[in-house]
């Protein structure tokens, strides 16, 4: 699933910040607040979606037509949101090393 993979890069993106010291410059501490930000909402949507399965909406198509799609829609624009915050933390990284 997507969403967990974006979890997962941006809870590694968090990790090199923190290990590298980066996360106590200006920049670094600001991607971060941002990534954290945008970890709770992925923790969120997480939520979101265990719910819509117990409701019985599985199939994303089959939701957007049962009037979820605002939801998935969200869910679709925070992941990609989330996956800019990762690249910029690496970027960051690449350039106070």
């Amino acid at each position: 699933m997507q969403l967990r993979a974006v979890l997962v890069t941006n809870r590694g993106a968090l990790e090199r910040l923190f290990y590298t010291g980066t996360i106590f410059t200006r920049s670094g501490a600001r991607i971060g607040r941002d990534l954290l930000l945008a970890h709770q909402q992925l923790l969120a949507a997480t939520s979101l979606l265990a719910r819509l399965e117990r409701l019985g909406e599985v199939d994303p198509g089959a939701a957007r037509e049962a009037g979820a799609g605002t939801a998935y829609d969200e869910i679709d624009a925070l992941l990609a949101r989330t996956s800019e915050l990762s690249a910029r933390s690496e970027g960051i990284l690449a350039r106070d090393r």
